[in-house]
């Protein structure tokens, strides 16, 4: 059995907002599956179902976001989930709104609900998913930053994200953290830009094709170089 942990705080206060990326990949995953995350077992949500054919535990740590590993641990050790099948995601200021970054493991880069997961953990070597939420503003402090909801604007990035978000973690789980990393650390607007150019070189070569089969068809027969039926039963005249 895999775990996929999302990072943010409980309360309708924090719905929405730049830290819960996290909660909100659960709950895609959680309705895609028709897992139910709502048993309260170690401080945390959770729901336990089959997703890709894997089973699985969602959790939506409910120790507020510097605890989360307080959650986890406990549930890891229960069902003795070792830490290279915890997958968690969470957030990044680091990225840009739309950005997902997946690895194996790592260090928690400035992530106070990462940090806690390795202290609680005793190991970095979980795979994790971070979810750009837009670079802070220079004039913001951090706190606030990843506590404000997105903006209206940014609501349509955000909820593209959340779903690439999951489809990034089902890949993990049916063929492994090395595929999503070489599916999704992509840039989305990058690949979009490929995908149109490939389709416009694609229309350009059917135009062309079209335009010399209709060139072809217009040609005139060319008759001049046609040479008379000779007879097959000339007869020799003395």
């Amino acid at each position: 059995m895999k775990m996929i942990v999302g990072l943010g705080n409980p309360g309708a206060k924090y719905e929405h907002t730049r830290h819960n990326i996290g909660w909100q990949t659960v709950d895609v995953l959680a309705e895609r599956a028709g897992i139910r995350v709502n048993v309260n077992r170690s401080r945390g949500l959770t729901g336990m179902g089959l997703l890709g054919g894997e089973k699985v535990l969602l959790v939506k740590p409910l120790t507020y976001m510097n605890l989360s590993g307080e959650c986890v641990s406990p549930l890891a050790a229960y069902h003795r989930i070792p830490p290279e099948d915890i997958l968690v995601v969470c957030d990044d200021v680091n990225l840009a709104l739309g950005r997902l970054r997946v690895r194996k493991k790592g260090s928690a880069g400035g992530h106070n609900g990462l940090e806690n997961l390795i202290l609680c953990l005793g190991s970095n070597a979980f795979p994790r998913i971070r979810c750009g939420c837009g670079m802070k503003p220079p004039q913001w402090d951090l706190a606030d930053f990843v506590l404000a909801r997105f903006t209206a604007e940014e609501e349509k990035a955000v909820a593209a994200e959340v779903r690439r978000a999951a489809d990034a973690a089902l890949v993990f789980l049916t063929h492994g953290a090395d595929e999503a990393m070489n599916l999704f650390n992509r840039d989305p607007e990058e690949e979009e830009k490929k995908r149109l150019l490939a389709e416009e070189k694609k229309r350009l070569r059917t135009e062309e094709k079209k335009q010399k089969k209709e060139e072809g068809s217009e040609e005139p027969e060319n008759t001049s170089a046609r040479t008379p039926d000779t007879p097959s039963d000339q007869t020799n005249v003395p």
